[in-house]
């Protein structure tokens, strides 16, 4: 294990008086120049700079590496990256903000943040942002109106030694479809609150996933008895080849179908009612769709 070198003291002073003795000295251990008593500089030979320097150079090269690996990182997010110091001055920009801001690099870089997002003074993420600067204080969630009226955005801020980095995304699509999936789960509450509209869940195939008490009520089973039964199976026959036409050209256009149909009881009754079919669309293709079931008025 290499141990540290023992050192040798000297005045400046017996230093210049001294100085080609201290040489000799300085190529077998280090030699300290004091000035009024305190450590002012070190004499070493040639061999040692040359290994320190050495090592100092690799030092830079890797960080010089690690800063360009962080740069070229920050321009492959996807996510708008800005980085302010503790003025809020934009000290950086990654593609994707300047994207986010409609501005250039250029114009952003040394401008204030609420010069480039002026609807965020005075708002939730500026608190946020303020505790970020001054008590490093991260911070994520989902932020209304920072940028633009009814969008949302992502934000994480994260304290970094130059101040402090904002990474935001725009969330409003998931946000609106949060709002659509609670309106689409209080219109179900209504409809079987309302008690005369029957509704059914088919796959596309026709095969019942799930039906609600009106529609069975209306049919006299329990829900499990037509739990995978093809929805025109429950149809007179007369009715069910206009049936699966609806729901082919459902499929094919994506436009919602109403026809007059009739449903049959456990009992063998015919009650005249009308059919609402509307798709069911995933994130890749249809998963099905949603029949309503009416009675039809006498």
């Amino acid at each position: 294990m290499a141990t540290k070198p023992e050192t040798q003291r000297v005045s400046a002073a017996d230093f210049i008086r001294g100085f080609a003795n201290w040489r000799l000295q300085s190529a077998r251990k280090p030699v300290v120049v004091t000035h009024h008593g305190k450590d002012a500089h070190v004499l070493i030979s040639l061999d040692e700079y040359r290994r320190l320097g050495a090592g100092a150079d690799a030092a830079m090269r890797a960080t010089d590496s690690v800063q360009r690996s962080l740069a070229d990182l920050a321009e492959s997010i996807r996510d708008a990256v800005i980085l302010i110091d503790r003025q809020w001055r934009i000290a950086a920009v990654n593609p994707a903000a300047t994207d986010m801001l409609e501005a250039s690099g250029a114009d952003l870089i040394g401008a204030s943040l609420t010069a480039a997002m002026p609807r965020i003074e005075g708002s939730l993420l500026s608190h946020y942002i303020i505790r970020l600067i001054d008590h490093r204080e991260r911070f994520s969630g989902e932020i209304p109106d920072a940028l633009r009226p009814r969008q949302w955005l992502r934000a994480d801020l994260v304290p970094v030694p130059i101040g402090g980095a904002l990474i935001l995304r725009d969330v409003s699509g998931v946000m609106e479809e949060f709002a659509g999936n609670d309106a689409r789960q209080a219109l179900l509450v209504a409809i079987e609150a309302q008690g005369g509209i029957g509704h059914a869940r088919i796959s596309v195939r026709e095969a019942i996933e799930t039906a609600n008490a009106t529609l069975t009520g209306l049919i006299g089973v329990e829900p499990t008895a037509i739990r995978r039964v093809r929805f025109s199976a429950l149809l007179a026959i007369s009715y069910r080849a206009a049936f699966a036409e609806a729901l082919e050209s459902l499929f094919r256009t994506g436009e919602p179908k109403r026809l007059a149909s009739q449903i049959v009881t456990r009992d063998g009754d015919a009650i005249d009612v009308d059919l609402t079919i509307a798709e069911i669309r995933g994130p890749y293709a249809v998963d099905g769709a949603v029949v309503l079931v009416t009675r039809r008025p006498a």
